[in-house]
């Protein structure tokens, strides 16, 4: 493959990623003739059209996704080891991408992303909330977090919190009304706070510790949210038992204005990890960003 062939792919790639002719130009900082020359170029050459173009979309072909499946990865390899190399030589600088859930951000970065940027002034952090599973390759991103139990197999993966406990809690309000429930078997007579999955659109079911059997308990439904941050404000305005990992509602359990319910029965759910393809850290605009992380989650 010579060198002309290589920059057709990978132009053709971010074609693909970007969804559009126009997106990838603006990313690789070429004319959209341009891109659009060297698409064609590579479609003559091999003798098949790789996206089939409508005028409000363009989409892979059954070539064009063989063809990207299969350069991707390799593509990316290739640009981070001559990164890693140039970087002896640099500060980090450059666009680092991280995926993660939103109350990743809230109980995590949200406290500490605006000292990164000021350590390190020539990255460019860019931070996408979502709470859906992520092909951080696929998607172009460098780093994601998630909960130790959903990364892809293949990545690597570097904790930064140990496993936490999914726990009960309820307003005074909410218990001066309705009363403190004692066992598994009284919830069944109490209103609950259910949290929807946007991606799935499935609830997100209730399940506790008897013993050490799991059990999973339906309760009637108070309201039902799709963002942590609305759960504790439903919980704090009395509107019924609410369902958090510990760590996020700590200050209102001191404070007394939430009150932990059975927490012998809470289920443990794994830590938090950020997780990289194999080759992704040795880019050292990536590594600091790794090394930050766990620095202050530690």
């Amino acid at each position: 493959m010579n060198g002309s062939t290589y920059n057709q792919i990978r132009i053709f790639n971010m074609i693909a990623k970007e969804g559009s002719i126009s997106g990838a130009a603006r990313i690789l900082e070429m004319k959209t003739p341009s891109v659009s020359q060297a698409l064609k170029v590579l479609e003559n050459q091999l003798g098949l059209p790789l996206f089939t173009r409508t005028t409000r979309k363009i989409e892979l072909t059954e070539a064009g996704q063989l063809l990207f499946e299969n350069t991707a990865q390799p593509l990316q390899t290739l640009s981070l080891a001559f990164e890693s190399v140039s970087d002896l030589n640099h500060t980090p600088s450059g666009k680092v991408r991280i995926t993660m859930p939103r109350f990743v951000y809230q109980y995590i970065l949200a406290p500490i992303y605006a000292e990164f940027c000021q350590r390190y002034p020539e990255i460019e952090l860019e931070i996408s909330l979502f709470d859906g599973t992520v092909d951080i390759i696929e998607q172009g991103f460098d780093l994601g977090i998630r909960f130790g139990d959903r990364i892809a197999e293949g990545m690597v993966a570097r904790p930064l919190t140990p496993s936490k406990k999914d726990a009960l809690f309820a307003s005074p309000t909410y218990l001066a009304q309705y009363g403190m429930p004692t066992n598994i078997t009284d919830l069944q007579s109490h209103k609950f706070i259910y949290y929807r999955f946007i991606t799935s659109n499935r609830l997100l079911p209730l399940i506790l510790q008897d013993g050490d059997n799991p059990v999973h308990v339906d309760m009637k439904t108070a309201l039902t949210v799709n963002d942590t941050e609305l759960m504790k404000d439903a919980a704090l305005r009395g509107l019924g038992i609410g369902r958090l990992l510990e760590s996020m509602v700590e200050k209102e359990f001191e404070s007394g204005e939430l009150v932990p319910i059975l927490p012998e029965a809470w289920s443990p759910v794994a830590g938090l990890f950020i997780y990289f393809h194999q080759h992704t850290q040795k880019a050292k605009r990536v590594r600091v960003l790794i090394d930050f992380l766990i620095e202050k989650t530690q």
